[in-house]
């Protein structure tokens, strides 16, 4: 019987091919980002990246995904729509074979390298299970421990490594894990709800606060000032927070400098790629894990070819293992070099260039990138020109002048148009999502 990602990629080249319903940029846009999860009896799991997108793909393309996973199977399916970033209940978030799992983050099973090994020590520390210098975080000195580096990395293992630890020595502590995104979401929920009350007292009686992707609030004035009250009680009480982020908090243009201060009193660890040696033990590790047997050879040029990313390491060797399992294949080096290509093939970002901003901008709004240079005075012309100067200040750090100079524009109006979309996004959950969507398409695709 054929894998769940099997069936999708058979799923995907249906809906790439009907173009009579949907178009090759909405095709690209929506339904190739999605991730199958689980599938049951009468359900399929799709994974989306934000509310926003969850909506679009709901209510313009549930049908032709229905469609298209019925013609693929020959009978009907239901397709339901999860956020991959929110925290669910067990039995609302199904575990899959290449869905994270969680409860198998432990310190015991993190592989340890000079890129991170910092990150690792610090961990453990706040954890209670070791100790640096004879100091244990009772004395504040990891609070708050933060750590930074690039998606992919180790950041979730070790925060969730933190809260298993925690509870298998201590089941008393209240330990809550929540992503910046869900934390943003559950604050707009209870503000519209008007239950602030029970929002404030969930976060602010916690033994331990562990926050994955905290620069998620940077730029949202309401979340960094719910945050700031949140760190202070917390901090104050001597309880325990752990934050990560993409990047050093130093380089949160949108923080405000009371959180960054904050974020400054304990202690930072930053997680780099893994060198070789490191990516040779993951490699070997997770296929011990998942009961792979993988020769030296095999090993090797995996680790060789795949350098900065553990989950593509691990989706490697996940991959196989669902090969050899479905076809009663051995492992060869001729299935790692096909799996090898794919994953980097699916996985490798392209350059993001100026001219591709302004297509993703200009797809988005529904304009042409012509529109985007032209002195054209349409308002939703012009919504996606100074949308177009923003993201290209956040991805590419231009300067206001190479803007100007790139839009054939004046550059002295750069800075109110970056202003003017701050102010839209801060203003409007469902704007804002769009240009994070913008960014996140043009970081991944």
């Amino acid at each position: 019987m054929e894998s769940l990602n099997d069936v999708f990629d058979l799923v995907l080249k249906y809906c790439e091919a009907d173009t009579d319903n949907i178009s090759s940029i909405a095709y690209e846009k929506w339904i190739k980002t999605l991730v199958p999860y689980k599938m049951d009896e009468s359900k399929v799991y799709l994974l989306t990246e934000s509310d926003f997108t969850k909506k679009i793909i709901s209510a313009h393309y549930s049908e032709i995904l229905e469609d298209a996973f019925r013609n693929v199977l020959g009978f009907p399916i239901e397709v339901e729509l999860m956020i991959r970033s929110k925290d669910e209940t067990p039995a609302a978030e199904p575990q899959t074979e290449d869905a994270p799992q969680f409860d198998n983050f432990t310190f015991d099973n993190f592989v340890k390298g000079k890129s991170n090994d910092l990150a690792y020590a610090f961990s453990m520390a706040v954890a209670g299970r070791g100790a640096i210098n004879g100091q244990q975080s009772a004395n504040q000195t990891y609070n708050p421990l933060f750590i930074y580096g690039d998606s992919g990395l180790g950041k979730t293992h070790l925060m969730k490594a933190i809260e298993n630890e925690v509870k298998k020595n201590h089941p008393e502590t209240k330990i809550i894990y929540t992503t910046g995104e869900n934390f943003l979401n559950e604050l707009v929920e209870a503000i519209k709800n008007n239950t602030t009350d029970e929002f404030h007292s969930k976060y602010r009686s916690a033994d331990f606060l562990l926050i994955d992707d905290i620069q998620f609030i940077s730029g949202k004035p309401t979340a960094q000032e719910e945050f700031f009250h949140t760190f202070n009680d917390l901090y104050n009480a001597r309880k325990q927070l752990v934050l990560t982020s993409d990047i050093a908090p130093s380089k949160m243009h949108l923080l405000e400098n009371r959180l960054r201060s904050r974020f400054a009193l304990g202690i930072h660890a930053d997680i780099q790629p893994p060198d070789f040696e490191t990516r040779m033990a993951i490699v070997k590790r997770k296929a011990e894990i998942v009961g792979l047997q993988l020769n030296d050879n095999i090993a090797r040029l995996i680790a060789e070819k795949i350098k900065t990313n553990i989950r593509q390491l691990e989706g490697t060797v996940n991959k196989m293992k669902g090969l050899t399992e479905f076809t009663n294949e051995t492992p060869s080096m001729a299935m790692a070099q096909k799996v090898v290509k794919e994953i980097m093939i699916q996985n490798h970002p392209q350059e993001i260039t100026v001219d591709r901003v302004i297509y993703e901008v200009a797809n988005t709004f529904n304009v042409s990138a012509e529109d985007i240079r032209s002195k054209d005075r349409r308002k939703n012309v012009s919504l996606a020109r100074k949308v177009t100067i923003y993201v290209l200040k956040e991805v590419k750090a231009l300067t206001y002048i190479q803007i100007g100079d790139e839009l054939g524009k004046n550059h002295s109006t750069m800075t109110l148009h970056y202003q003017d979309v701050i102010d839209r996004m801060n203003k409007n959950p469902d704007f804002r999502h769009t240009i994070e969507d913008i960014i996140k398409n043009l970081k991944n695709n």
